[in-house]
């Protein structure tokens, strides 16, 4: 979601110097790549790139093609056949094999559909979105309808399809990808044109709560301010609870624990970190935490602390069901053998992201089948 985000602030900048622009977005791939489709990056006719479609081995050639489709004032598909021996230099960087075909996109500032206007409207929030792309993979120089609609929780935020038949198949199908939290690949028939469309799910960034506000969270939020999540900091002690402490925290408060819940609304992507090293305000927020299905809930320390508070829980009466119980992890962290508060901040880290995105976290040498999952 940060790429995103900084592909929409560095647009802003460029549409208000009049700088032309276009979207390159990786919309299908067979075989291996660096980067999965739906992956996207801003080339502005100076040269200048935000974001990336690989890991640096297209870069170069893409940004020669897309500033022929910004002279030519056209959307514009290019594949890279890095199994080929013409393309196979473009991945020999990385040892790619595969297929990736590219859309090159204009950005036209007053056009009625600009993709990069609509995803302005949403960047920040906490809304998941999926974005369609149109393109013709049979015929590469036919037109490519490129980036036609935008979708989110709130309803259909803008679309340029004037087939009504193709308008409803594409709207049944992203519905059916925000629905499912999932990418998909469909081909649709239009005006004698067959047609691919790359439904591209979007969640917003995770939002961690910090529970704690000791000198060991300041790499923590530091981590996720990097990663783009959404950072809100809470201590029972205003002397820590500083924003000069956590400058890259999106909020800082000095609250007791059945208040921390009034400054920010749990959803799908919340992930809590219990660091307090205050035994009761960790126990408070637990038992606070606990019906609100928090995706994730680390609990710093050892396994009997955690073993302790979920035990006096339930003599006050709090039954925890398994899911509950699944949600919670203690100690937080995966085993790195940390021991600086850099280090501890990184497992925890690493185990939120693969918690977020039903991953084993295991080493991915160990992993039979490819990194990425395809899409359906």
């Amino acid at each position: 979601m940060k790429e995103l985000e900084d592909i929409v602030q560095r647009y802003q900048e460029v549409y208000q110097q009049g700088i032309k622009a276009a979207l390159a977005t990786v919309v299908h791939v067979e075989g291996s790549s660096y980067r999965r489709p739906g992956a996207r990056m801003l080339i502005t006719e100076k040269g200048e790139l935000t974001g990336a479609i690989s890991g640096g081995c297209l870069e170069g050639d893409a940004l020669r093609k897309a500033q022929l489709a910004m002279m030519q004032d056209r959307p514009m598909l290019v594949t890279y056949d890095t199994m080929d021996e013409d393309d196979a230099k473009l991945g020999v960087g990385l040892g790619c094999n595969g297929i990736i075909h590219i859309l090159l996109e204009p950005l036209y500032p007053r056009s009625y559909f600009n993709p990069l206007l609509l995803l302005q409207a949403v960047a920040g929030t906490r809304e998941a979105t999926v974005m369609v792309t149109l393109f013709d993979l049979q015929y590469r120089n036919a037109p490519q309808p490129g980036t036609c609609l935008l979708l989110s929780n709130h309803g259909l935020f803008e679309q340029c399809i004037a087939d009504s038949d193709l308008l409803l198949a594409v709207k049944h199908d992203a519905q059916q990808a925000l629905d499912g939290k999932h990418h998909a690949l469909k081909n649709y028939h239009s005006g004698g044109q067959q047609l691919t469309a790359l439904i591209a799910f979007q969640p917003p960034a995770v939002q961690l709560l910090v529970a704690g506000a000791g000198n060991d969270v300041m790499p923590l939020v530091k981590m996720a301010a990097i990663l783009g999540w959404q950072t809100l900091v809470a201590d029972g002690r205003p002397a820590y609870a500083t924003a000069s402490r956590f400058p890259e925290a999106g909020s800082v408060i000095a609250a007791k624990p059945h208040e921390v819940l009034s400054h920010f609304t749990v959803d799908a992507y919340t992930a809590v970190v219990l660091m307090t090293h205050n035994y009761n305000y960790d126990l408070a927020m637990l038992t606070t935490l606990l019906p609100q299905a928090v995706r994730y809930t680390g609990v710093l320390g050892p396994a009997k602390k955690l073993e302790r508070m979920l035990s006096e829980m339930e003599a006050t009466g709090i039954r925890i069901t398994p899911e509950q119980r699944e949600r919670i992890y203690g100690p937080a962290g995966l085993d790195l053998d940390a021991e600086t508060a850099d280090e501890i901040a990184l497992s925890i880290i690493s185990e939120i992201r693969a918690a977020m995105g039903n991953a084993s976290a295991q080493p991915l040498r160990n992993k039979k089948t490819s990194i990425h999952s395809k899409s359906d």
